[in-house]
């Protein structure tokens, strides 16, 4: 069996780009009398020619060069600037020239020295007579600039070898030759190779950053000039040698041997009888050594030896293309150009032409010379003599790819490619506009999850984000102005009519192959969610304001195509929806400076029969303003639904939890409370719903079901309880007779998925991340018969600012003050200059007066705003749920200059406070204090008889509007829960 635990270690130990390749060559000091610097130009500059070469292959940072002629000037430059590497060029008349770069080395021995010589007879001689210790290396200049880079390059990576092999496994090539001339050509013709490479392999990258890093992992070429110095370069890192090219006539032993490279072949053979090897010899007997030793052989004398030596570096040392062979007669069954291809290449390419490719280390060192150092890793350990068996080689091969490329994928925002987005992608972008506030809020979470394996320490859960890909600001500008849409959409039309000028508009004509290459990488339906440039910011949440729609998955896929750009049309028009446009002038934003990207988002879930829906889904948050019993604020509360997330984001009947306490239930705590106040509905996609009568309300293809169609799909096992009238006894687990009650038992008690700790872990790596009290939103799809789930993370946001240093000193306050006192209030801190307070008569109240009382309040909210001033609002039941019998239906906007709002509980009528809701996010986002109290048992403060002893400013049927004649002093304490209206201090 495979070693799962081994490919979780590897995979997950992923290469950090960015700390390789840390010491770079920026300041050159180059030593040369006027006429070998005008020759070496070439009466060109030199830094203009580095750039263009550094430009042409994709690299950065260009060495900056500085000329000197004289001693006198290159001790004032040395002085003056710092320097990384100094270039000395010998002329035939200058013979100071070596005493001058001595005496630099003596006093700046950490900076190294290279000798580049113009290639003439009289210079070689004088060389062979001088004592070149002091020099990094000597070069011969044969008037290509290219060994200027090669030179930098050389350097850079003899100083960052050791490093970048130990920190992510960058591979090196050993070239072993002391023959100047003949380096001096090689060198830069093999740099100009694995750069090209290196640039075709960096196309594996997600953007253009990490296309950028990826280069830095590219292999590196060390320079070796006698026997003794190959042996140690290869004995520091055996396991990290791309490939050896050695000459056959160098240094051993302290005399040239002839045959020096032949012995360096026999002894690397031994030890690696796979390792790449290439003799290069102007004598062409020793082709028959190189063979006898299995390495290939170049011949110095032919005129096309650069093209020779490219051509067998290229096929033996694992660049380009992966060509499968036939063992027999080594003629091409199969290709693979890129990561994507090879994992679909070892499910398909015949038995023996694996087996030749894998015994010989053929496809880790492909994966080595592409930089994918994790996944090469464990393809290299999975040697046959351990495993032989070509289909279990197959499968772990092809399991460390789609692992690797899932953890290459995660917390990393890739640029959208049609040829490299499939079913194993994670997060794409389309467009190169912003990805608004829930992108950034899922590609923020997503790298949460990577950088926190232990959030996927589990063997029965996985915790990741759905497959996406969002369509950024940019092709909203775009569509808006192609379409000369911004007149209608900024008019007082109704929704409906800017709903149906938006779908006859266009959407850029690029946009139909990428989405099409989507909906093929996924295998459900898809929700096309809001992410405007104001969503979900620190400061001012725009939580829920805008649509989203869902699209069934469809065999039709131009059926799903059309569906889906109405689906994006609408996101977009909801911008300029009548609620949308009260929500800007509440928040005082300017509309036209919203800008909306779009999220295309797997819908989690599973198919039963003709709808689609999620084990569960909640919102969670990492503080909790209304802890009960052994709960503490800061442990957090979470609310769990069955279905879709819509049934919470409306404020319906939800479980509540403390992760850390996931046992004790407040609602399950007696039958009759369990019976009353847990939920009986959920939200599911209706999948025969083809778009007919799409619509302003997002919810249009949505079915608002009975838990007990649950219980028919068989979608409860883990998820319920059965409630026995015979004996009233609520019994965990379901069974046929009864009624259903949503508890959640089997995860929050039973473990048989660990979401209590998940949800733990989750909260606090999210609160530590941000730095202040987050709130997420997650979907769960549970594998019954397997006891195992997929936690998907689906948002992330900021709760609100709790910075406030608010002391509520109770000995302080007289009683007769009070005007209102919480003992469970939400929000933090203190408001100043409000005098107003708005609340809803008590006398004769009946809850089916809701919807009117709603209007009422909203046609007095809306002064308030015109005259830019704010109040206190108070009434019965739950604030802005969408069941009127729960309370009283308004919308933020309707509400929008309340500063204070008060659920106050009536005796015979008692909701208890909600949580998780867009609606909630909003209020406590713009530090409005929720306070509920029910006096009538002795919970709070709510001194009625005061409001009803001043006039009226204004009074309607169900609501009074009266002032006060010096401000209120409003005080809240969240972390404490109390919370303080009083009509003077």
């Amino acid at each position: 069996m495979l070693d799962k635990q081994l490919l979780t270690q590897l995979y997950l130990k992923d290469t950090s780009f960015v700390n390789l390749m840390t010491r770079r060559i920026f300041n050159v000091l180059l030593i040369a009398n006027p006429y070998d610097a005008f020759m070496l130009e070439d009466d060109g500059r030199i830094d203009e020619k580095l750039f263009n070469e550094y430009a042409a292959l994709s690299l950065r940072y260009p060495p900056r060069f500085t000329q000197v002629s004289t001693e006198a000037e290159a001790w004032a430059e040395l002085h003056r600037n710092s320097f990384d590497l100094i270039i000395v060029m010998p002329g035939t008349d200058n013979s100071d020239t070596f005493d001058i770069a001595r005496g630099i080395k003596h006093q700046f021995q950490h900076i190294p020295l290279v000798v580049l010589t113009p290639f003439s007879h009289g210079i070689t001689a004088r060389i062979e007579h001088e004592d070149l210790s002091d020099f990094e290396y000597v070069f011969c200049w044969l008037g290509n600039t290219d060994l200027l880079l090669s030179i930098i390059k050389l350097i850079e990576d003899k100083m960052n070898l050791d490093h970048d092999i130990e920190e992510g496994g960058v591979q090196q090539i050993i070239l072993v030759e002391d023959n100047i001339r003949f380096y001096s050509s090689v060198l830069p013709e093999l740099y100009k190779f694995v750069l090209q490479q290196s640039m075709e392999f960096a196309t594996e990258a997600l953007n253009e950053h990490q296309r950028t890093l990826r280069m830095r992992g590219r292999p590196k070429i060390v320079l070796a000039r006698t026997y003794e110095e190959a042996i140690d370069l290869y004995d520091r890192h055996p396991n990290n040698v791309l490939g050896v090219i050695t000459d056959a006539r160098y240094p051993r032993g302290g005399v040239v041997d002839p045959q020096a490279g032949v012995h360096l072949l026999a002894e690397l053979r031994k030890r690696d009888p796979f390792l790449p090897l290439i003799l290069e010899s102007a004598e062409s007997e020793n082709a028959v050594q190189a063979k006898a030793h299995n390495a290939d052989f170049i011949d110095k004398n032919s005129k096309k030896m650069a093209v020779d030596l490219r051509e067998v570096v290229k096929q033996h040392f694992g660049f380009g293309d992966f060509i499968f062979r036939d063992p027999k007669t080594f003629q091409e069954v199969m290709r693979a150009r890129n990561l994507k291809e090879m994992q679909s290449a070892v499910l398909n390419v015949p038995a023996e032409s694996l087996h030749y490719h894998i015994t010989r280390n053929h496809v880790s060192r492909w994966l080595r010379s592409r930089a994918m150092f994790p996944a090469a890793e464990f393809v290299k350990q999975l040697s046959w003599q351990e495993l032989q068996d070509i289909d279990a080689h197959r499968r772990a091969i092809f399991e460390a790819i789609v692992d690797y490329r899932r953890m290459k994928n995660q917390g990393v925002v890739a640029v959208f490619r049609r040829d490299r987005f499939d079913r194993y992608s994670n997060f794409a972008r389309i467009g190169e506009g912003s990805l608004g506030g829930k992108g950034r809020g899922l590609a923020f979470i997503d790298n949460i999850v990577k950088h926190h394996p232990e959030l996927n320490q589990f063997d029965n859960a996985t915790v990741m984000i759905p497959k996406t890909v969002v369509l950024c600001t940019d092709l909203f500008e775009e569509f808006m102005d192609h379409n000369n849409l911004y007149q209608l959409a900024l008019s007082d039309a109704d929704d409906a009519v800017i709903l149906d000028a938006f779908r006859r508009a266009t959407l850029p004509a690029s946009l139909e192959g990428d989405i099409l290459t989507f909906i093929e990488a996924t295998s459900s339906p898809i929700a096309v969610r809001s992410s405007s440039l104001l969503e979900d910011s620190h400061y001012q949440p725009f939580a829920g304001i805008y649509n989203t729609y869902m699209v069934p998955l469809l065999d039709n896929r131009h059926r799903m195509l059309s569906m889906l750009y109405d689906a994006i049309k609408g996101v977009y028009a909801s911008v300029f929806f009548k609620d949308s446009k009260a929500y800007m002038q509440a928040t005082r934003n300017v509309i036209d400076q919203e800008k909306m990207a779009v999220i295309l988002q797997e819908v989690v879930g599973r198919q039963y029969g003709d709808r689609y829906y999620p084990s569960m889904s909640g919102v969670g948050r990492s503080l909790n303003y209304y802890p009960i019993g052994d709960e503490r604020a800061e442990e957090g509360i979470v609310n769990l639904a069955l279905g879709l997330g819509k049934y919470i984001v409306d404020g319906g009947q939800t479980l509540r939890i403390c992760p850390h306490h996931p046992g004790k239930v407040l609602q399950m705590s007696d039958p009759e409370m369990a019976l009353r106040e847990t939920q009986t509905r959920f939200y599911a996609l209706d999948l025969k719903n083809m778009g007919e009568n799409f619509s302003v309300d997002d919810a249009f293809n949505l079915l608002k079901l009975s838990v007990r169609e649950a219980d028919k799909d068989g979608a409860l096992q883990h998820l319920a309880s059965t409630y026995n009238p015979t004996d009233q006894v609520i019994y965990p687990g379901v069974y046929p007779d009864g009624r259903k009650i949503i508890s959640f038992v089997g995860v929050l008690e039973h473990d048989v998925v660990p979401l209590p700790h998940l949800l733990r872990e989750v909260l606090r790596l999210g609160q530590e991340a941000m730095r202040r009290p987050v709130e997420i939103e997650f979907a769960v799809e549970i594998e019954a018969a397997s006891r195992s789930c997929v936690f998907y993370l689906l948002q992330i946001r900021p709760m609100v600012d709790v910075k406030s240093d608010v002391h509520i000193n109770l000995s302080e306050i007289r009683p007769e003050t009070i005007l209102l006192q919480s003992n469970n209030a939400l929000g933090h801190g203190q408001m100043d200059g409000i005098t107003d307070v708005v609340y809803v008569k008590t006398d004769g109240y009946n809850a089916g007066n809701n919807p009117l009382i709603a209007e009422e309040i909203s046609r007095i909210n809306a002064k308030f705003l015109d005259r830019g001033e704010h109040y206190v609002l108070v009434g019965p039941g739950r604030w802005g749920s969408s069941d009127s019998w729960l309370g009283i239906p308004v919308k933020w906007p309707n509400i929008s200059a309340a500063r204070i709002i008060v659920e106050a509980g009536l005796t015979n009528y008692r909701v208890d406070p909600s949580q998780g809701t867009h609606f909630f996010q909003n209020l406590t986002s713009f530090g409005v204090g929720y306070f509920t109290i029910n006096d009538f048992n002795g919970d709070g403060v709510y001194n009625r008889a005061a409001l009803d002893a001043l006039p009226a400013v204004e009074e309607t049927a169900h609501v009074r509007h009266v002032r006060f004649p010096q401000a209120l002093a409003i005080k809240v304490d969240g972390k404490k829960k109390l919370g303080y209206v009083l009509t003077e201090e």
